[in-house]
């Protein structure tokens, strides 16, 4: 991550700590269960969510025990939507190594998300604070409808721009808000407080969404997943989205493809070209540096800080990364 050190440095110790719980709370005395989690752990990626709970918290003030909680629920909870996703998805691998579904069967998958869902339930209950509590609930509703709108668009081949946003608000943006509005609310932020970090976190959310819908245009990114593998789900994002719209030279063909759902790899390889050729990737990267920078506009109206600065690098990272 660029600037890995400045980012992490105004909540080091916290951060440290968080890994610890992090990995402390997922563990069993059930040998599948804890193969499982072993492979969980290898699988893990930086841990920005939590970072966001961290930093937002300190922003405002201070780190708490709920801080902590949270951070660690909030990253539980995400793993688990990832495992469930990727026996959905039937996706075999995760940022470079097999998913858990390619070594198990779909069955373990299943409950091994169902056991970290829960596990991250037990560390809400811990803060004892119901807002929070209410959060979350209402995150794993947002989450799952998230899913279940992507995969209507993809079967009923809805070429909507809006639609496309109302699925990653809820598949993303909600979850990286919830984020940094449970970070100020644990720090004991003021109501006006925790709504602009709530708000930067939605913005945040965007973005970060748009540039992994980007990666999958590109077989030189190293993300761990095929080329194409979303349009190969029926999952028609932003950049082939925009190009459809302009209706240029073979729009009616690429159409036909995606209604028709024949998608061979000589298919999606068009459909990629079509959506370069046609400004797909520079419209996406547009979007994804306007929602960077609205993020950035809310984030500027809080005091100025270690933990704020911290903030606005993560904000590039999320639009600079290369997987």
């Amino acid at each position: 991550m660029k600037d890995r050190s400045k980012i992490e440095e105004p909540v080091a110790a916290e951060f440290k700590r968080f890994n610890d719980e992090f990995v402390a709370s997922l563990q069993s005395e059930t040998n599948r269960l804890q193969s499982a989690i072993k492979q969980i752990m290898n699988a893990t990626g930086k841990h920005v969510r939590p970072l966001l709970v961290l930093l937002a918290a300190k922003v405002c003030g201070r780190v708490t025990e709920d801080t902590i909680n949270s951070a660690v629920l909030l990253e539980l909870l995400h793993t688990a939507t990832l495992i469930h996703d990727d026996v959905i998805d039937e996706t075999k691998q995760r940022r470079g190594v097999p998913s858990l579904n390619a070594i198990f069967d779909n069955r373990i998958s299943v409950l091994v998300g169902d056991y970290v869902l829960s596990t991250a339930l037990i560390r809400s209950i811990q803060t004892g604070n119901l807002q929070i509590i209410g959060i979350v609930s209402n995150l794993g509703r947002d989450l799952s409808e998230g899913e279940i709108k992507q995969l209507e668009t993809a079967e009923e081949s809805i070429l909507d721009e809006a639609c496309y946003l109302q699925v990653i608000r809820k598949k993303t943006a909600m979850l990286l808000s919830a984020c940094t509005e449970i970070g100020a609310i644990s720090a004991g932020a003021s109501p006006g407080f925790v709504e602009k970090c709530r708000e930067f976190g939605e913005y945040l959310g965007y973005s970060f969404q748009i540039r992994d819908d980007i990666f999958d245009y590109f077989k030189e990114t190293n993300i761990g997943k095929p080329t194409g593998n979303d349009i190969r789900e029926g999952k028609i994002t932003l950049p082939l989205l925009y190009a459809l719209k302009q209706g240029g030279e073979g729009a009616e063909h690429c159409l036909r493809i995606i209604r028709g759902k024949d998608f061979s790899t000589e298919n999606i390889d068009l459909l990629i070209d079509f959506a370069k050729s046609n400004g797909g990737i520079e419209y996406a990267e547009k979007r994804m540096q306007e929602y960077h920078d609205k993020a950035l506009e809310v984030l500027y109206t809080l005091p100025e800080s270690p933990a704020r600065e911290a903030l606005s690098l993560l904000a590039d990272y999320i639009v600079e990364r290369q997987k």
